[in-house]
């Protein structure tokens, strides 16, 4: 057990400094997980990923060569050092062809999409590649992937490998040359973006180096709103008057004056500085990650469409209760984020992820039945809408049965 967890934090360390451009301590990290583990080949391939930034070719083909080895049935991995393979011999239409393959085998490396990136650069698809290299700063928490893949050099027509001079082909001992009549392939035809494409490039771009703008928003509304209401209240304990005139929920209020809107706005409403703290809090921790595995569209359809679920559950099952608070929302986030570990099992590891997730998940609804006051309804709404929209919004790619 010592060791498996030695080798799950080299192997988090080697991803965390290659993505941030420390080619040499990545190499470091995981000759350290090699040593511990040298059948595995997620290993190898981040060897080969190291060693391809340190500009070590040779030690790349090996690495990819024994990852494949390894992984004989072409899972990511395998696929993955087969584009590399393909990178070393500049058939770059091929690698894109592996690594778009590795993506839908496990959509969750970053470094897939950098690599991504990369090879749709070489291709001239520069917005495509700002999408890709986008999705892995967001998957990485900001790493921008600096000096992890060759320059760029000017480009040949599609299917001719670099000429032999070329200190690339020099280290990469043994590549085929490919000739173009065998390897002939139509030359991708593609327009560069125009303004507007160009501004929405920049834009997502800009977003993306901020991974958890949505959840810091959502905080910050929550907290302005109940700083207005404690003004307003004079307290730091909002009057109950105070909370109906802003929008709270009560069934009877709704079906009196058929202001069913108070489903909505009571999800931004808090009763006290705790109350409000402790969801904030619990967001902070939990919405983070949401955000980034799902992107800020699907994260927000999550919040707001669990949010109002758990309204929608109060509203029938609590038909008495005046209700505020973002507790569904959030446990709507809380569930999206359990299926998420579900069906990427694999690739968080196992059941290690799961197992904790329930225990939280079970410590949470205990603290719920057994504290007066609190909107267990509610919450279990919301937990269960976020289950379903976290299963049907995870990204297309990255969905498998459960």
């Amino acid at each position: 057990m010592e060791a498996q967890t030695d080798l799950q934090t080299y192997m988090e360390q080697g991803k965390e400094a290659l993505a941030h451009g420390q080619a040499r301590e990545a190499a470091l990290a995981y000759a350290h997980a090699a040593q511990l583990d040298p059948s595995n080949p997620m290993v190898h391939l981040g060897l080969a990923e190291a060693n391809l930034a340190l500009s070590d070719y040779r030690v790349v083909k090996m690495a990819c060569q024994r990852t494949q080895q390894l992984q004989p049935g072409g899972g990511s991995e395998a696929l993955t050092a087969q584009a590399l393979l393909d990178l070393l011999d500049r058939r770059y239409e091929r690698a894109l062809q592996n690594i778009d393959a590795a993506i839908s085998e496990n959509p969750t490396i970053a470094y897939a999409h950098a690599l991504r990136s990369y090879l749709l650069r070489a291709l001239h698809q520069d917005y495509d590649a700002q999408l890709a290299r986008s999705r892995a700063t967001r998957l990485s928490f900001g790493g921008n992937f600096e000096n992890c893949f060759p320059p760029i050099e000017p480009s040949y027509a599609s299917g001719y490998s670099m000429p032999p001079t070329s200190s690339f082909a020099g280290q990469a001992e043994e590549h085929t040359v490919i000739s173009p009549r065998a390897e002939r392939e139509p030359v991708p035809t593609w327009s560069p973006p125009n303004g507007m494409q160009r501004q929405m490039v920049r834009t997502r771009f800009a977003i993306s180096r901020r991974p958890t703008l949505v959840t810091n928003t959502i905080i910050a509304i929550n907290l302005v709103i109940y700083a207005i209401l404690a003004i307003l209240s004079q307290s730091l304990d909002i009057n109950a008057s105070v909370l109906i005139n802003a929008g709270a929920q009560n069934t009877q209020l709704i079906e009196a004056t058929g202001q069913y809107w108070r489903i909505f706005t009571a999800m931004f409403l808090h009763f006290s500085i705790l109350h409000v703290g402790l969801n904030m809090l619990s967001l902070f921790f939990i919405g983070g990650a949401v955000e980034m595995f799902y992107g800020k569209w699907r994260y927000l359809v999550i919040y707001l469409g669990s949010g109002i679920v758990g309204g929608i559950t109060t509203f029938f099952l609590e038909p008495n209760a005046l209700a505020a608070g973002a507790s569904g929302a959030i446990f709507g986030v809380f569930g999206a984020l359990g299926i998420l570990y579900i069906v990427n099992r694999r690739a968080f590891g196992g059941s290690g992820a799961i197992g904790q997730w329930l225990f939280w998940l079970a410590l949470n609804l205990v603290w719920g039945f057994s504290t007066p006051g609190i909107g267990v309804l509610d919450h279990i709404g919301g937990l269960v809408a976020g289950l379903i929209l976290g299963y049907l919004l995870i990204p297309r790619l990255g969905r498998r049965s459960i």
